[in-house]
């Protein structure tokens, strides 16, 4: 009888803890679906957040091009510098060597290390070939350990024109996304050249129509060429850095916002905001806040494919978010 009613509780308890984590997570996909609603106004102003990926710039691409808005804003803070470039998608990411680049020039065996790493490991590493001027020399597989991948490169230093690293196998599936991170080149132990200040990205194909210069210094500015990349007018494009800080960066970007819209002269018929997934509330919330309420402010959040392939992501990000309104709400607003 007592080994049937312990039976009879761990049962009830199991059972418990079953339905309270199925209402758990019920209840999270609902915040995350109302903290990830999209809702456009008439605008003639898109701003697009300067943090998001490319593929997601892709598509406020699409919203600008689709629509009759006048311009597209991009937002986003001064660099912290980051260590590793994000190559997020297929294409070539070119060094450009300064030509006094060694002492050692005129010896014809040097060796070239690239500092890299991949988003993921096993079958899904990142595929990189590397080129010396027009010439394949190596190819290779980079998991998440960063290490450096080396080549030899039989020559004069001097004969160098670009040291080009072709990432191949950009894809997004259930596995999650590949993408390839570059930290530079370092040749003969000798110089290290970083991607920032000496480096160019050419999306898809080498033939510089679409093509980054790494020398920008904000978010914003980043996505601004890359939206021109994409075919927009440059005339078309702005660009408003935010001050530089660790924390608050939402904050920030649209606090340089409100200053240019003080200064810029141009006749505000609504605001629509693109921003990804269950972060759209709080950019919403916070644009209304500091603008207070001047203007017609629209969200469009697009998907989030980490949320989309990962259910701890999901989870964790709602939550995250949450606190971040509550946060905005009571402590940062009215600033």
């Amino acid at each position: 009888m007592l080994k049937y009613c312990r039976r009879k509780i761990i049962i009830i308890l199991l059972s418990f803890i079953v339905l309270s984590g199925a209402l758990f997570l019920t209840a999270i996909h609902s915040v995350s679906d109302k903290l990830s609603k999209t809702t456009r106004v008439e605008a003639n102003i898109l701003l697009v957040e300067g943090w998001l990926s490319w593929d997601a710039l892709d598509m406020a691409y699409d919203e600008f091009t689709n629509n009759e808005y006048d311009h597209i804003v991009t937002t986003g803070i001064d660099f912290i510098l980051h260590e590793y470039y994000l190559v997020s998608m297929n294409g070539y990411l070119i060094f450009y060597p300064p030509k006094m680049i060694s002492p050692n020039n005129e010896i014809r065996s040097h060796s070239i290390e690239i500092d890299a790493y991949g988003e993921l490991g096993g079958e899904n590493s990142s595929q990189f070939n590397v080129f010396i001027n027009d010439s394949l020399i190596s190819d290779f597989s980079a998991d998440r350990s960063k290490r450096k991948y080396m080549v030899k490169w039989l020559g004069k230093l001097t004969d160098i024109d670009s040291i080009i690293i072709q990432f191949v196998n950009d894809e997004i599936g259930d596995y999650g996304d590949r993408n390839l991170y570059v930290k530079g080149i370092t040749i003969d132990n000798y110089m290290t050249i970083p991607y920032q200040g000496y480096s160019e990205y050419d999306i898809s194909e080498l033939d510089g129509k679409r093509r980054i210069v790494n020398n920008y210094n904000s978010s914003a500015q980043l996505a601004r060429r890359h939206l021109v990349s994409m075919g927009l007018d440059s005339s078309e494009v702005i660009a408003i850095p935010g001050e530089r800080v660790r924390l608050n960066r939402t904050l920030s970007s649209v606090l340089a916002f409100r200053d240019w819209l003080k200064i810029s002269g141009i006749e505000v018929k609504g605001i629509n905001i693109v921003t990804i997934g269950t972060h759209a509330k709080r950019t919403w919330m916070t644009y209304n806040k500091i603008l207070d309420k001047k203007y017609n402010i629209g969200i469009i959040a697009l998907p989030d494919n980490k949320a989309r392939d990962s259910r701890t992501y999901r989870v964790l990000n709602t939550i995250r978010e949450v606190i971040g309104i509550i946060y905005y709400w009571f402590i940062l607003l009215p600033y």
